[in-house]
C-alpha cells in the first residue's frame, strides 16, 4: 500500500473568510471551494480550511511546513504587514533550531504554523 499525501482540516476561527485571506497571503491558492470547507495548496502542501471555531484544538495544533529558502520566505511575508492585516501575534525573524531554521505563525485560529527550512 502507498499513501499519497496527508491534507489535515485545519480551523478556521471565529472569521472564515479572514482566515481565506490570510493564507491566500501566505501563498496558497484555493484548489476546491466546498462552502464549509476550502482546499488550499502549494507546490506539494495542502490542507483543508474548515470553517470551524475551537479555540482550545487550534491553540494545541501545529504544522511544519518545509520551505527552499527561509530567508526569501520571511523577506516576502514580513512586507505584507499579516499582523496588522488580520490581527494575528507578530511574525518574528528566522530563528536557528537544531533541525533547521524557521519562522512561526500562528493563524486567526491559534494554530502554530512552523515554516522551516531544513539543514542541509
Amino acid at each position: 500500500m502507498n499513501y499519497l499525501s496527508i491534507e489535515p482540516f485545519i480551523p478556521s476561527g471565529k472569521d472564515f473568510e479572514k482566515s481565506k485571506q490570510l493564507f491566500q497571503e501566505l501563498g496558497f491558492v484555493i484548489e476546491w471551494d466546498g462552502g464549509e470547507l476550502v482546499g488550499f495548496q502549494n507546490g506539494n502542501c495542502k490542507f483543508i480550511l474548515q470553517k470551524y471555531d475551537n479555540k482550545s484544538f487550534a491553540e494545541n495544533l501545529m504544522l511544519s511546513i518545509k520551505v527552499a529558502d527561509i530567508n526569501e520566505f520571511w523577506n516576502e511575508i514580513s512586507k505584507k504587514n499579516l499582523s496588522e492585516k488580520f490581527g494575528i501575534p507578530a511574525i518574528g525573524q528566522p530563528i536557528e533550531q537544531p533541525y533547521g531554521k524557521e519562522v512561526n505563525i500562528i493563524d486567526i485560529a491559534g494554530v502554530c504554523w512552523h515554516f522551516i527550512e531544513e539543514l542541509p
